[in-house]
Protein backbone atom coordinates (compact mmCIF):
# COMPACT_ATOMS: atom_id res chain seq x y z
CA UNK A 1 0.00 0.00 0.00
CA UNK A 2 2.90 2.39 0.51
CA UNK A 3 3.74 2.39 -3.19
CA UNK A 4 0.03 2.54 -4.11
CA UNK A 5 -0.52 5.60 -1.92
CA UNK A 6 2.57 7.29 -3.33
CA UNK A 7 1.36 6.63 -6.88
CA UNK A 8 -2.06 8.11 -6.14
CA UNK A 9 -0.51 11.21 -4.58
CA UNK A 10 1.87 11.73 -7.51
CA UNK A 11 -0.95 11.25 -10.06
CA UNK A 12 -3.71 13.16 -8.28
CA UNK A 13 -3.61 16.05 -10.75
CA UNK A 14 -3.64 13.76 -13.78
CA UNK A 15 -6.53 11.73 -12.37
CA UNK A 16 -8.55 14.92 -11.92
CA UNK A 17 -7.75 16.03 -15.46
CA UNK A 18 -8.94 12.67 -16.78
CA UNK A 19 -12.17 13.02 -14.83
CA UNK A 20 -12.64 16.44 -16.43
CA UNK A 21 -12.20 14.82 -19.86
CA UNK A 22 -14.93 12.31 -19.02
CA UNK A 23 -17.21 15.05 -17.69
CA UNK A 24 -16.86 16.99 -20.95
CA UNK A 25 -18.66 14.20 -22.79
CA UNK A 26 -22.43 14.97 -22.83
CA UNK A 27 -23.51 11.36 -22.33
CA UNK A 28 -27.24 12.06 -21.89
CA UNK A 29 -28.94 8.69 -22.23
CA UNK A 30 -32.48 10.11 -22.39
CA UNK A 31 -31.88 12.20 -25.52
CA UNK A 32 -31.32 10.47 -28.86
CA UNK A 33 -29.37 13.50 -30.11
CA UNK A 34 -26.49 12.32 -27.91
CA UNK A 35 -26.06 8.79 -29.26
CA UNK A 36 -22.57 9.56 -30.50
CA UNK A 37 -21.65 11.02 -27.11
CA UNK A 38 -22.89 7.87 -25.39
CA UNK A 39 -20.59 5.81 -27.60
CA UNK A 40 -17.73 8.22 -26.92
CA UNK A 41 -18.20 7.89 -23.15
CA UNK A 42 -18.28 4.09 -23.35
CA UNK A 43 -15.08 4.11 -25.39
CA UNK A 44 -13.43 6.48 -22.90
CA UNK A 45 -14.24 4.23 -19.94
CA UNK A 46 -13.15 1.12 -21.81
CA UNK A 47 -9.81 2.69 -22.77
CA UNK A 48 -9.15 3.86 -19.20
CA UNK A 49 -9.75 0.33 -17.94
CA UNK A 50 -7.23 -0.94 -20.49
CA UNK A 51 -4.77 1.79 -19.53
CA UNK A 52 -5.16 0.73 -15.90
CA UNK A 53 -4.13 -2.81 -16.78
CA UNK A 54 -7.51 -4.54 -17.10
CA UNK A 55 -9.09 -6.39 -19.97
CA UNK A 56 -12.09 -4.45 -21.31
CA UNK A 57 -14.78 -4.74 -23.93
CA UNK A 58 -17.77 -2.72 -25.09
CA UNK A 59 -20.90 -4.86 -25.24
CA UNK A 60 -23.71 -3.64 -27.45
CA UNK A 61 -27.29 -3.89 -26.20
CA UNK A 62 -30.69 -2.94 -27.57
CA UNK A 63 -30.01 0.44 -26.00
CA UNK A 64 -26.73 2.00 -24.91
CA UNK A 65 -23.59 -0.13 -24.58
CA UNK A 66 -22.25 -1.74 -21.41
CA UNK A 67 -18.54 -1.60 -20.63
CA UNK A 68 -17.22 -4.79 -19.05
CA UNK A 69 -13.75 -4.88 -17.59
CA UNK A 70 -11.82 -7.40 -15.50
CA UNK A 71 -8.58 -8.33 -13.83
CA UNK A 72 -8.87 -11.91 -12.55
CA UNK A 73 -5.39 -13.27 -11.94
CA UNK A 74 -5.63 -14.10 -8.23
CA UNK A 75 -7.24 -17.55 -8.25
CA UNK A 76 -7.42 -17.97 -4.46
CA UNK A 77 -8.68 -14.45 -3.72
CA UNK A 78 -12.28 -13.18 -3.60
CA UNK A 79 -13.80 -11.36 -6.56
CA UNK A 80 -15.37 -7.91 -6.31
CA UNK A 81 -17.75 -6.62 -8.99
CA UNK A 82 -17.75 -2.83 -9.38
CA UNK A 83 -20.88 -1.28 -10.83
CA UNK A 84 -21.25 2.27 -12.10
CA UNK A 85 -22.81 4.25 -14.93
CA UNK A 86 -21.41 6.69 -17.46
CA UNK A 87 -24.74 8.19 -18.52
CA UNK A 88 -26.01 11.41 -16.97
CA UNK A 89 -29.24 13.34 -16.51
CA UNK A 90 -30.19 16.12 -18.94
CA UNK A 91 -28.68 19.40 -17.69
CA UNK A 92 -31.81 21.55 -18.04
CA UNK A 93 -32.52 24.29 -17.04
CA UNK A 94 -29.31 25.57 -18.58
CA UNK A 95 -29.74 29.18 -17.46
CA UNK A 96 -29.40 28.12 -13.81
CA UNK A 97 -25.85 26.81 -14.22
CA UNK A 98 -23.06 29.14 -13.11
CA UNK A 99 -20.73 27.52 -15.65
CA UNK A 100 -21.78 25.31 -18.60
CA UNK A 101 -22.69 21.76 -17.48
CA UNK A 102 -20.18 20.05 -19.76
CA UNK A 103 -17.30 22.46 -19.17
CA UNK A 104 -16.01 21.22 -15.79
CA UNK A 105 -14.57 23.84 -13.47
CA UNK A 106 -13.09 23.59 -9.98
CA UNK A 107 -14.39 26.24 -7.58
CA UNK A 108 -13.75 26.34 -3.84
CA UNK A 109 -12.55 22.75 -3.81
CA UNK A 110 -15.48 21.30 -5.79
CA UNK A 111 -15.59 20.24 -9.42
CA UNK A 112 -18.77 21.44 -11.12
CA UNK A 113 -20.25 19.56 -14.08
CA UNK A 114 -23.14 17.30 -14.95
CA UNK A 115 -22.21 13.79 -13.80
CA UNK A 116 -19.53 15.01 -11.37
CA UNK A 117 -20.96 12.98 -8.49
CA UNK A 118 -23.73 11.02 -10.27
CA UNK A 119 -21.92 8.90 -11.20
CA UNK A 120 -18.81 9.58 -13.24
CA UNK A 121 -16.69 10.97 -10.42
CA UNK A 122 -17.60 8.26 -7.93
CA UNK A 123 -17.31 5.44 -10.46
CA UNK A 124 -13.94 6.67 -11.71
CA UNK A 125 -12.34 6.33 -8.26
CA UNK A 126 -12.40 2.55 -8.60
CA UNK A 127 -10.73 2.55 -12.01
CA UNK A 128 -7.96 4.79 -10.69
CA UNK A 129 -7.41 2.66 -7.58
CA UNK A 130 -7.03 -0.48 -9.67
CA UNK A 131 -4.59 1.38 -11.91
CA UNK A 132 -2.51 2.37 -8.87
CA UNK A 133 -2.18 -1.26 -7.78
CA UNK A 134 -1.41 -2.66 -11.22
CA UNK A 135 1.07 0.06 -12.18
CA UNK A 136 3.05 -0.24 -8.93
CA UNK A 137 2.66 -3.70 -7.42
CA UNK A 138 1.84 -5.38 -10.73
CA UNK A 139 -1.13 -7.29 -9.32
CA UNK A 140 -4.21 -6.88 -7.13
CA UNK A 141 -4.90 -8.62 -3.80
CA UNK A 142 -8.34 -9.49 -5.21
CA UNK A 143 -10.00 -10.18 -8.50
CA UNK A 144 -11.98 -7.22 -9.84
CA UNK A 145 -14.69 -6.99 -12.47
CA UNK A 146 -16.40 -3.86 -13.77
CA UNK A 147 -19.89 -3.35 -15.17
CA UNK A 148 -20.27 0.28 -16.26
CA UNK A 149 -23.59 0.84 -18.00
CA UNK A 150 -25.12 3.68 -19.99
CA UNK A 151 -28.79 3.39 -19.07
CA UNK A 152 -29.03 3.95 -15.32
CA UNK A 153 -30.74 7.32 -15.76
CA UNK A 154 -33.38 5.83 -18.08
CA UNK A 155 -34.24 2.63 -16.20
CA UNK A 156 -31.39 0.18 -16.92
CA UNK A 157 -33.61 -1.70 -19.37
CA UNK A 158 -30.81 -3.92 -20.68
CA UNK A 159 -28.70 -4.46 -17.56
CA UNK A 160 -30.71 -7.33 -16.10
CA UNK A 161 -30.80 -9.04 -19.49
CA UNK A 162 -27.02 -8.81 -19.75
CA UNK A 163 -26.40 -10.19 -16.25
CA UNK A 164 -29.01 -12.94 -16.68
CA UNK A 165 -27.30 -14.07 -19.89
CA UNK A 166 -23.78 -13.77 -18.42
CA UNK A 167 -24.02 -15.04 -14.85
CA UNK A 168 -20.71 -16.89 -15.01
CA UNK A 169 -18.95 -13.90 -16.59
CA UNK A 170 -20.31 -11.64 -13.81
CA UNK A 171 -19.86 -14.13 -10.95
CA UNK A 172 -18.37 -12.57 -7.84
CA UNK A 173 -18.27 -12.70 -4.04
CA UNK A 174 -19.39 -9.13 -3.38
CA UNK A 175 -20.52 -6.13 -5.42
CA UNK A 176 -19.26 -2.57 -4.92
CA UNK A 177 -21.34 0.48 -5.85
CA UNK A 178 -20.39 4.12 -5.26
CA UNK A 179 -23.56 5.95 -6.25
CA UNK A 180 -24.75 7.03 -2.80
CA UNK A 181 -23.47 9.66 -0.36
CA UNK A 182 -21.63 10.28 2.87
CA UNK A 183 -23.83 11.11 5.84
CA UNK A 184 -22.46 14.64 5.90
CA UNK A 185 -19.25 16.64 5.46
CA UNK A 186 -16.43 14.81 7.19
CA UNK A 187 -18.72 11.84 7.95
CA UNK A 188 -18.15 8.98 5.48
CA UNK A 189 -20.84 6.33 5.49
CA UNK A 190 -21.66 2.81 4.39
CA UNK A 191 -25.28 2.38 3.33
CA UNK A 192 -26.45 -1.05 4.44
CA UNK A 193 -30.16 -0.77 3.66
CA UNK A 194 -32.33 0.61 0.86
CA UNK A 195 -36.07 0.91 0.56
CA UNK A 196 -37.76 -0.73 -2.40
CA UNK A 197 -40.55 0.74 -4.48
CA UNK A 198 -43.91 0.01 -6.10
CA UNK A 199 -45.35 2.41 -8.69
CA UNK A 200 -48.92 2.41 -9.95
CA UNK A 201 -51.65 4.61 -11.39
CA UNK A 202 -55.38 4.80 -10.66
CA UNK A 203 -57.97 6.46 -12.91
CA UNK A 204 -61.60 7.05 -12.03
CA UNK A 205 -63.93 7.22 -15.04
CA UNK A 206 -67.26 9.01 -14.87
CA UNK A 207 -69.38 10.31 -17.78
CA UNK A 208 -68.32 9.59 -21.34
CA UNK A 209 -67.29 13.23 -21.79
CA UNK A 210 -66.86 16.44 -19.77
CA UNK A 211 -70.29 17.79 -18.82
CA UNK A 212 -71.79 21.16 -17.91
CA UNK A 213 -71.65 21.38 -14.11
CA UNK A 214 -74.87 23.43 -13.95
CA UNK A 215 -76.97 21.15 -16.13
CA UNK A 216 -75.64 17.85 -14.72
CA UNK A 217 -74.09 18.82 -11.37
CA UNK A 218 -75.60 17.04 -8.38
CA UNK A 219 -76.99 14.19 -10.43
CA UNK A 220 -73.83 12.18 -11.24
CA UNK A 221 -70.54 11.42 -9.50
CA UNK A 222 -67.61 13.74 -10.19
CA UNK A 223 -64.42 11.75 -10.84
CA UNK A 224 -62.12 14.45 -9.39
CA UNK A 225 -64.20 14.68 -6.21
CA UNK A 226 -64.32 10.89 -6.03
CA UNK A 227 -60.56 10.56 -6.50
CA UNK A 228 -59.87 13.14 -3.78
CA UNK A 229 -62.13 11.19 -1.42
CA UNK A 230 -60.49 7.90 -2.35
CA UNK A 231 -56.97 9.24 -1.79
CA UNK A 232 -58.04 10.67 1.55
CA UNK A 233 -58.90 7.17 2.77
CA UNK A 234 -55.41 5.79 2.10
CA UNK A 235 -53.62 7.41 5.07
CA UNK A 236 -55.11 8.42 8.41
CA UNK A 237 -54.40 11.49 10.53
CA UNK A 238 -51.53 9.67 12.29
CA UNK A 239 -49.68 9.03 9.04
CA UNK A 240 -50.59 5.33 9.04
CA UNK A 241 -51.29 3.68 5.70
CA UNK A 242 -54.78 2.12 5.72
CA UNK A 243 -54.27 -0.52 3.04
CA UNK A 244 -55.04 -3.89 4.69
CA UNK A 245 -51.94 -5.96 5.45
CA UNK A 246 -49.59 -3.14 4.48
CA UNK A 247 -47.48 -3.52 7.63
CA UNK A 248 -47.83 -7.28 8.12
CA UNK A 249 -44.40 -8.24 6.76
CA UNK A 250 -42.46 -5.12 7.77
CA UNK A 251 -39.13 -5.99 9.42
CA UNK A 252 -38.84 -3.69 12.44
CA UNK A 253 -35.67 -1.88 13.37
CA UNK A 254 -33.60 -3.49 16.10
CA UNK A 255 -32.98 -1.59 19.32
CA UNK A 256 -29.34 -1.26 18.26
CA UNK A 257 -30.31 0.30 14.94
CA UNK A 258 -32.67 2.80 16.58
CA UNK A 259 -29.94 3.76 19.03
CA UNK A 260 -27.41 4.16 16.21
CA UNK A 261 -29.78 6.39 14.22
CA UNK A 262 -30.53 8.48 17.32
CA UNK A 263 -26.79 8.98 17.90
CA UNK A 264 -26.25 10.51 14.44
CA UNK A 265 -26.07 14.30 14.35
CA UNK A 266 -29.35 15.53 12.90
CA UNK A 267 -30.67 19.08 13.10
CA UNK A 268 -34.41 18.87 12.50
CA UNK A 269 -34.91 22.64 12.32
CA UNK A 270 -32.16 22.93 9.72
CA UNK A 271 -33.66 20.00 7.84
CA UNK A 272 -37.13 21.54 7.52
CA UNK A 273 -35.67 24.99 6.93
CA UNK A 274 -33.70 23.75 3.97
CA UNK A 275 -36.83 22.18 2.50
CA UNK A 276 -38.97 25.26 3.01
CA UNK A 277 -41.57 23.55 5.22
CA UNK A 278 -42.73 24.40 8.74
CA UNK A 279 -42.71 20.93 10.31
CA UNK A 280 -41.91 17.28 9.72
CA UNK A 281 -44.77 14.86 9.14
CA UNK A 282 -45.20 11.11 8.98
CA UNK A 283 -46.00 7.93 10.79
CA UNK A 284 -46.31 8.53 14.52
CA UNK A 285 -43.93 6.78 16.89
CA UNK A 286 -40.85 7.09 14.69
CA UNK A 287 -38.11 9.67 14.29
CA UNK A 288 -37.52 11.56 11.06
CA UNK A 289 -34.50 9.41 10.14
CA UNK A 290 -36.44 6.23 10.92
CA UNK A 291 -39.32 7.35 8.70
CA UNK A 292 -36.96 8.27 5.87
CA UNK A 293 -34.83 5.15 5.98
CA UNK A 294 -36.76 2.23 7.41
CA UNK A 295 -40.54 2.73 7.34
CA UNK A 296 -42.82 2.07 4.36
CA UNK A 297 -44.71 4.92 2.73
CA UNK A 298 -47.56 5.58 0.36
CA UNK A 299 -47.45 8.83 -1.61
CA UNK A 300 -49.47 10.42 -4.38
CA UNK A 301 -46.90 11.66 -6.89
CA UNK A 302 -49.30 13.52 -9.14
CA UNK A 303 -53.02 14.10 -9.63
CA UNK A 304 -54.80 15.51 -12.65
CA UNK A 305 -58.24 15.67 -14.21
CA UNK A 306 -60.70 18.16 -15.61
CA UNK A 307 -59.83 21.72 -16.58
CA UNK A 308 -56.47 23.10 -15.39
CA UNK A 309 -56.06 26.11 -17.67
CA UNK A 310 -56.31 29.80 -16.82
CA UNK A 311 -59.62 31.07 -15.51
CA UNK A 312 -62.79 29.08 -14.72
CA UNK A 313 -64.46 26.34 -16.70
CA UNK A 314 -67.52 24.85 -15.03
CA UNK A 315 -67.49 21.17 -15.88
CA UNK A 316 -67.86 17.74 -14.39
CA UNK A 317 -64.74 15.99 -15.71
CA UNK A 318 -64.97 12.69 -17.52
CA UNK A 319 -62.05 11.22 -15.59
CA UNK A 320 -59.35 11.87 -13.01
CA UNK A 321 -55.98 10.16 -12.46
CA UNK A 322 -53.51 9.81 -9.61
CA UNK A 323 -49.98 8.41 -9.81
CA UNK A 324 -49.00 6.59 -6.62
CA UNK A 325 -45.80 5.09 -5.29
CA UNK A 326 -45.05 3.09 -2.16
CA UNK A 327 -41.58 2.86 -0.67
CA UNK A 328 -41.14 -0.66 0.65
CA UNK A 329 -38.95 -1.95 3.47
CA UNK A 330 -37.29 -5.33 4.08
CA UNK A 331 -39.62 -8.35 3.99
CA UNK A 332 -42.44 -6.51 2.19
CA UNK A 333 -43.33 -8.19 -1.10
CA UNK A 334 -44.17 -5.88 -3.97
CA UNK A 335 -46.74 -8.29 -5.43
CA UNK A 336 -48.67 -8.41 -2.15
CA UNK A 337 -48.67 -4.63 -1.86
CA UNK A 338 -49.94 -4.31 -5.44
CA UNK A 339 -52.78 -6.75 -4.80
CA UNK A 340 -53.77 -5.09 -1.53
CA UNK A 341 -53.62 -1.62 -3.06
CA UNK A 342 -55.81 -2.57 -6.02
CA UNK A 343 -58.35 -4.35 -3.80
CA UNK A 344 -58.50 -1.37 -1.41
CA UNK A 345 -59.03 1.14 -4.19
CA UNK A 346 -61.75 -0.95 -5.83
CA UNK A 347 -63.53 -1.49 -2.51
CA UNK A 348 -63.63 2.24 -1.76
CA UNK A 349 -64.33 3.49 -5.28
CA UNK A 350 -67.36 5.84 -5.01
CA UNK A 351 -70.64 4.63 -6.59
CA UNK A 352 -71.21 5.77 -10.15
CA UNK A 353 -67.49 5.74 -11.04
CA UNK A 354 -65.43 3.05 -12.73
CA UNK A 355 -61.87 2.40 -11.58
CA UNK A 356 -58.89 1.54 -13.79
CA UNK A 357 -55.70 0.36 -12.08
CA UNK A 358 -52.25 0.10 -13.68
CA UNK A 359 -49.15 -1.36 -12.04
CA UNK A 360 -45.93 -0.02 -13.53
CA UNK A 361 -42.76 -1.31 -11.89
CA UNK A 362 -41.01 -1.90 -8.62
CA UNK A 363 -38.14 -3.50 -6.77
CA UNK A 364 -37.70 -5.01 -3.30
CA UNK A 365 -35.95 -3.42 -0.36
CA UNK A 366 -32.38 -4.44 0.43
CA UNK A 367 -30.74 -5.12 3.76
CA UNK A 368 -27.08 -6.15 3.89
CA UNK A 369 -25.33 -8.10 6.62
CA UNK A 370 -23.64 -5.62 8.95
CA UNK A 371 -21.33 -8.34 10.26
CA UNK A 372 -20.09 -9.85 7.00
CA UNK A 373 -16.31 -9.93 6.44
CA UNK A 374 -16.81 -7.76 3.35
CA UNK A 375 -18.57 -5.11 5.42
CA UNK A 376 -15.78 -5.20 8.01
CA UNK A 377 -13.18 -4.81 5.25
CA UNK A 378 -15.04 -1.79 3.87
CA UNK A 379 -15.15 -0.15 7.31
CA UNK A 380 -11.38 -0.47 7.69
CA UNK A 381 -10.71 0.75 4.15
CA UNK A 382 -12.86 3.87 4.52
CA UNK A 383 -11.33 4.76 7.88
CA UNK A 384 -7.86 4.52 6.34
CA UNK A 385 -8.90 6.55 3.29
CA UNK A 386 -10.88 9.30 5.04
CA UNK A 387 -9.14 9.30 8.42
CA UNK A 388 -12.36 8.64 10.32
CA UNK A 389 -14.55 5.58 10.77
CA UNK A 390 -17.71 5.44 8.63
CA UNK A 391 -21.18 5.62 10.12
CA UNK A 392 -23.70 2.95 9.14
CA UNK A 393 -26.83 4.33 7.52
CA UNK A 394 -29.82 3.35 5.44
CA UNK A 395 -31.22 5.23 2.45
CA UNK A 396 -34.83 5.97 1.64
CA UNK A 397 -34.38 5.65 -2.09
CA UNK A 398 -34.09 2.58 -4.27
CA UNK A 399 -31.16 1.26 -6.33
CA UNK A 400 -32.61 -1.61 -8.38
CA UNK A 401 -29.21 -2.98 -9.41
CA UNK A 402 -28.56 -3.98 -5.78
CA UNK A 403 -31.59 -6.25 -5.93
CA UNK A 404 -30.43 -7.56 -9.30
CA UNK A 405 -27.05 -8.58 -7.86
CA UNK A 406 -28.81 -10.33 -4.98
CA UNK A 407 -31.36 -12.12 -7.16
CA UNK A 408 -29.17 -13.09 -10.13
CA UNK A 409 -25.69 -13.40 -8.60
CA UNK A 410 -26.59 -14.15 -4.97
CA UNK A 411 -24.29 -11.46 -3.52
CA UNK A 412 -24.61 -8.46 -1.23
CA UNK A 413 -23.48 -5.01 -2.27
CA UNK A 414 -21.16 -2.59 -0.50
CA UNK A 415 -22.72 0.84 -1.01
CA UNK A 416 -19.78 3.18 -0.51
CA UNK A 417 -20.76 6.75 -1.29
CA UNK A 418 -18.11 9.44 -1.65
CA UNK A 419 -20.44 12.35 -2.48
CA UNK A 420 -22.87 14.48 -0.49
CA UNK A 421 -26.66 14.73 -0.71
CA UNK A 422 -26.06 18.46 -1.25
CA UNK A 423 -24.08 17.87 -4.46
CA UNK A 424 -27.08 18.93 -6.61
CA UNK A 425 -27.65 15.52 -8.17
CA UNK A 426 -30.04 15.83 -11.14
CA UNK A 427 -30.05 19.61 -10.62
CA UNK A 428 -28.15 22.61 -11.98
CA UNK A 429 -24.62 23.14 -10.63
CA UNK A 430 -23.95 19.49 -9.82
CA UNK A 431 -20.64 19.19 -8.01
CA UNK A 432 -18.23 16.76 -6.35
CA UNK A 433 -15.57 17.54 -3.75
CA UNK A 434 -12.07 17.11 -5.17
CA UNK A 435 -10.91 15.99 -1.73
CA UNK A 436 -13.64 13.34 -1.61
CA UNK A 437 -12.68 12.20 -5.12
CA UNK A 438 -9.12 11.66 -3.94
CA UNK A 439 -10.06 10.13 -0.58
CA UNK A 440 -12.59 7.89 -2.29
CA UNK A 441 -9.87 6.67 -4.65
CA UNK A 442 -7.57 5.96 -1.71
CA UNK A 443 -10.37 4.17 0.17
CA UNK A 444 -11.02 2.05 -2.91
CA UNK A 445 -7.33 1.11 -3.05
CA UNK A 446 -7.45 0.13 0.63
CA UNK A 447 -10.63 -1.88 -0.05
CA UNK A 448 -8.79 -4.21 -2.42
CA UNK A 449 -6.11 -4.69 0.26
CA UNK A 450 -8.64 -5.45 3.00
CA UNK A 451 -10.84 -7.70 0.87
CA UNK A 452 -7.74 -9.65 -0.11
CA UNK A 453 -7.11 -10.45 3.53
Amino acid sequence: MESVQKYLAENASRNLDELKDLLRIPSISADSKYLSSMKEAAEFVSQKLIDAGCAAEIIETDGHPIVFGSWTKSPDAPTALVYGHYDVQPPDPLDEWTTPPFEPEVRDGDIYARGATDDKGQMYTHIKSVEAWLQTVGKLPVNVKFIIEGEEEVGSDNLDKFIEANKEKCACDVAVVSDTAQYGPGMPAITYGLRGIMCCEVTLHGPNQDLHSGVFGGSIANPVNGLASLIGKMIDENGTVQIPGFYDDVLPLTDEERAAFAALPFDESKYIGGLGVSATHGEQGFSTLERRWSRPTCDVNGIFGGYTGEGPKTIIPAKATAKISCRLVPNQEESKVVQSMEAFLEEHCPPGLRIEFKHYHGCPAVLCDLNSPYMQAAKVAIEKGFGTAPVMIREGGSIPVVGTFKDLLGVDTLLLGWGQNTDNLHSPNEKFSVDSFQRGTLSSAWLWQELGQ
